[in-house]
């Protein structure tokens, strides 16, 4: 089992980045995925989940309006569309998949698969 996320990197305040995440092993169709971030000196945070029950997507405050999390299931991937970055949203992000992931939230039960982060950095 294996998650892969790619797309991180250097952008402009304002600027777009789109995060990929590639499932092997795991057919993300049974699972809850979600994006979670983890900034200098701070505790990791959900940032957008895709539930298990329905994939309704759940969005923290902080990105909601900015940034859209999407599955796709025939590739078995997951995306990060991150729109009108903010110096804020400067972090490692990592992709996850869960046996179970609550509606409307990302708090998640059961077997948790996480991959390697990858680094998002807004500055001018």
């Amino acid at each position: 089992v294996q998650l892969q996320a790619s797309g991180g990197g250097l952008v402009q305040p304002g600027g777009s980045l789109r995060l990929s995440c590639a499932a092997s092993g795991l057919p993300l169709d049974y699972y809850g995925v979600g994006w979670f971030r983890q900034a200098p000196g701070k505790e990791r945070e959900g940032v957008s989940c895709i539930s298990t029950s329905d994939d309704s997507a759940y969005y923290a405050d902080s990105v909601k309006g900015r940034f859209t999390a999407s599955k796709e299931r025939f590739k078995n991937m997951i995306y990060l569309e991150m729109d009108s970055l903010k110096p804020e949203d400067t972090a490692i992000y990592y992709c996850a998949a869960f046996d179970t992931v609550v509606i409307g939230s990302c708090t998640h039960y059961g077997n948790e698969y996480w991959g390697k982060g990858t680094l998002v950095t807004v500055s001018s």
